[in-house]
């Protein structure tokens, strides 16, 4: 039987209650608010350029409760470090500088102090903890996203930020299901692979899912293959691993959502909305529709003519909207006031010193000393992280106790560190951004003090003493002061191999 319009209708209707959706702009305009209500979508991400500051971001959230009714998934990336959407509030340190600090109540108040600040702001779901655990030190996307590389140990700091989150209203989603912490590749660039026996995913990548599928209300898929489980299609698209193994095996009874469908791994190789149609029938339960307008709705024709087809079957389509339903219920999207924010910023600057790193026995200039600090310009935006902190910035920083000559570079494969002045000025590097050093820099520079305030991998790159932040965010250049000018110590102990 043809479906007729009204069918198709009906069924785009039901589509729309399977995507979540983004928009660009600071305010909801009419075509938007249109798109939203006449497909009947009920959930939402925003991300860094949806904002400016707090007044303006509650009002957005509230028009969008008013489009979205009283089930509306207003979902936000406030993971902490480099990846953290609404900048202003409370700076949460990264999760890898909490593995550091190795304390689960210091954990969950971060968890909680990051749901006060973002349920202020109008949001109920947080796109946090990350799961993954980072055994592979090149990884490009995950690094300090991750809690460390012990599946008991970050499974139990995460499950405490989660806590702290679900405490004050705001339910997480941990990611990136079955575990992405062991690629090379950024699957937002292309599709990247763990070929690993099922005993080892067992015992690492799974673990911390398994531990956590009786909490976490919520799991984000990874755009990853899995050869052993299912050598044909990533887990986004996977039968056998998010029905099969997550709902059968593990009975896992959250919601499932898959990460960015706009991911090149997945857009660029199956096409938006035949990749939505597969993510569905496999098991997922949300379609994280990042792109245009134009790509919404491909998406959306696809899946109304999969339920209008049979090929994806009523029944299931239920049990989805059953638990999204059941998501958006225990988690109201109902704003707080936020009176907390001082104290707040001062638990965040807590987890930023104690999560402080010392690696090969980095000694302090003396207050005063005459400083050449050696520096990226800048560092954009990657998609997924914030932009780093401006060399300007950490030079401003150190200014409060040196006498700083500014050095920046563009290219590390290039710059020449050898033709620095031997003028006397102690040198130290700054490095902030994620990328690991080639081995142009692995094998001239030698600065007398590393400051490592992204990747921590870096300091295995620049064979000098260093000091690890886990982040850039304004706490953790005031850490750094802290240890350099000996109010602080480093007492951080990094939770993944490679810095005994």
């Amino acid at each position: 039987m043809t479906p007729t319009q009204n069918n198709l209708s009906e069924f785009r209707q039901i589509a729309g209650q399977l995507i979540m959706i983004r928009f660009p702009g600071t305010a909801l305009d009419a075509a938007t608010a249109d798109f939203i209500k006449a497909n009947g979508i009920r959930a939402v991400c925003l991300f860094r350029g949806n904002m400016t500051d707090s007044e303006q971001l509650a009002k957005l959230t509230a028009d969008l409760r008013a489009v979205m009714g009283p089930e509306s998934l207003i979902g936000i990336d406030q993971e902490g470090g480099a990846v953290v959407r609404s900048t202003w509030v409370p700076a949460p340190p990264a999760a890898m500088g909490l593995g550091a600090a190795d304390d689960t109540d210091l954990s969950q108040r971060t968890g909680a102090a990051v749901a006060r600040a973002v349920k202020a702001l109008g949001f109920n779901w947080n796109f946090a903890p990350v799961l993954d655990l980072n055994n592979n030190p090149h990884n490009p996307v995950i690094a300090e996203r991750s809690f460390g590389a012990d599946p008991k140990r970050a499974t139990e700091l995460a499950m405490a930020w989660m806590a702290g989150s679900h405490a004050e209203g705001v339910a997480c989603c941990v990611k990136h299901f079955p575990g992405h912490g062991d690629t090379n590749v950024d699957s937002h660039r292309a599709l990247p692979t763990v070929n690993k026996s099922l005993e080892e995913l067992a015992q690492f990548e799974f673990a911390p899912f398994r531990m956590a599928s009786g909490q976490a209300p919520a799991m984000m898929t990874a755009h990853i293959v899995y050869p052993t489980l299912d050598a044909d299609n990533p887990a986004s698209l996977s039968r056998r691993i998010l029905h099969d193994l997550l709902r059968d095996e593990w009975q896992y009874k959250g919601v499932l959502i898959t990460d960015g469908m706009d991911m090149h791994a997945i857009a660029g190789r199956y096409g938006v909305g035949n990749a939505a149609v597969r993510a569905l029938a496999a098991g997922a339960d949300l379609v994280m529709a990042l792109g245009t307008t134009e790509t919404q709705n491909e998406t959306l024709d696809a899946i109304a003519a999969a339920i209008a087809s049979g090929e994806l079957a009523m029944d299931e389509i239920k049990l989805r909207l059953d638990r999204l339903a059941s998501l958006a219920l225990a988690y109201p999207c109902k704003p707080r006031s936020y009176k907390e924010d001082a104290a707040d910023r001062e638990l965040m600057a807590e987890g930023w010193r104690r999560s402080l790193t010392a690696y090969g026995a980095p000694t302090r200039p003396p207050v005063g000393a005459r400083v050449r600090l050696v520096v990226r310009q800048d560092v954009v935006s990657d998609g997924v992280s914030e932009a780093g902190v401006p060399a300007e910035g950490v030079a401003a920083s150190l200014r409060r106790l040196y006498d700083v000559e500014l050095t920046t570079f563009a290219d590390a494969d290039t710059f020449d560190w050898s033709a620095l002045p031997q003028d006397g000025r102690y040198t130290i590097l700054a490095s902030t951004s994620r990328l690991r050093y080639g081995e142009h820099a692995r094998a001239t520079w030698k600065p007398d003090l590393h400051l490592a305030l992204w990747n921590p991998y870096q300091a295995l790159d620049i064979q000098s003493p260093s000091l690890m932040t886990y982040g850039f965010a304004q706490p953790a250049l005031d850490a750094v002061n802290g240890w350099l000018c000996g109010e602080l110590e480093a007492t951080g102990n990094a939770p993944v191999p490679g810095f005994a």
